[in-house]
């Protein structure tokens, strides 16, 4: 679904064109035929809206992220994709979509699609190792004292190199369960393991920077890569960056109390690879911890020093990132 609207807000047509990029190019053709098309409003440029937002960019057209509409705007004026439409359209008139698209073109990308792999790896092999010890804590007591073991590996092992524990129904069922959760979880180990390896060829081609820095590791690295995306000019400052990570910090005083709270927005992701940079350093570097001690002697709590730690990463980290992310433009 297409709106155009002039310099004034005026609607001046509406069209409704399949997904598809033989639907993107129709909709270009006919928003050219209102005149010079400048900017372009897409919702959804990372999901949905990424093969439109990649046909307007080709086109020379400014691409803008739109947000989903408020709540309280879609009560006043109901929901539809006209509607939508031309609040995506307003929203760029108006100056308050400002948002710079992803390219999702480059190294940072690939980072992307392998993280998102091993997330999903990383869930179903701790699910797996979960579920076989949650069967070998209710098994007889033989088969828990000969199969339980404290390394998941080790018990892993066990249950696969087992034979049949028995003749009954059970225990003929207790033995194959057991031997199907140990196999997957071997072959999510051995999936982790080429995953990580490619992730960490990537981070040493277009992250070095990062990684020379104390506590950052292939993964983290990788993770903050992605969500400052493939184009380097989306961030106008360490500040943008730590707002996309959750990590700015957001006002919570109250009377004569003066405080900040940690951020719950942003991305998730690259909130808790902040957050495993500042555990490694409140353990073993000593101008993080003399720093903690410092600030716990001034009365913050340890959410507040983590608070503080993450926008002081983001704030060392962020040079790094604009340098790595050119040198990655200019290779790939």
């Amino acid at each position: 679904m297409g709106v155009v609207i002039d310099g004034v807000g005026k609607v001046l047509g509406t069209l409704i064109a399949p997904a598809g990029i033989h639907g993107y190019q129709q909709l270009l053709q006919w928003s050219r035929s209102f005149g010079a098309c400048t900017r372009a409003g897409v919702e959804g440029t990372g999901t949905y809206g990424a093969g439109l937002a990649r046909i307007l960019r080709d086109a020379g057209i400014e691409v803008l992220e739109v947000n989903r509409t408020d709540r309280s705007k879609r009560r006043l004026r109901g929901k539809s994709d006209p509607t939508d439409a031309e609040n995506a359209a307003r929203a760029v008139l108006s100056g308050e979509a400002t948002a710079i698209p992803k390219l999702q073109s480059g190294v940072v990308e690939a980072m992307r699609a392998i993280t998102v792999a091993r997330r999903s790896a990383v869930k179903a092999k701790t699910q797996a190792i979960n579920q076989l010890r949650s069967l070998l804590v209710t098994a007889p007591d033989p088969i828990r004292s000969k199969l339980m073991k404290s390394k998941p590996e080790d018990c892993v092992q066990a249950c696969i190199q087992m034979r049949v524990l028995g003749t009954t129904p059970l225990l003929k069922a207790l033995s194959r369960t057991l031997r199907i959760l140990a196999k997957r979880w071997t072959v999510l180990a051995a999936e982790l393991r080429e995953l990580d390896a490619m992730l960490e060829a990537l981070a040493r081609r277009a992250a070095h920077r990062m990684l020379d820095r104390f506590g950052v590791g292939p993964y983290t690295a990788a993770t903050l890569m992605v969500v400052a995306g493939d184009n380097p000019e989306r961030l106008r400052n360490d500040a943008a960056l730590a707002a996309l990570c959750g990590a700015s910090p957001l006002p919570a005083s109250s009377g004569k109390t003066q405080r900040h709270r940690l951020n719950r927005g942003g991305s998730r992701e690259a909130n808790n690879a902040l957050w495993t940079i500042a555990m490694v350093r409140m353990r073993s570097d000593a101008r993080t911890r003399a720093y903690v001690a410092r600030r716990t002697a001034e009365g913050l709590s340890s959410k507040e020093i983590q608070r503080c730690l993450k926008r002081y990463i983001v704030r060392e980290l962020y040079p790094l990132i604009l340098a790595d992310l050119r040198d990655a433009t200019v290779t790939s």
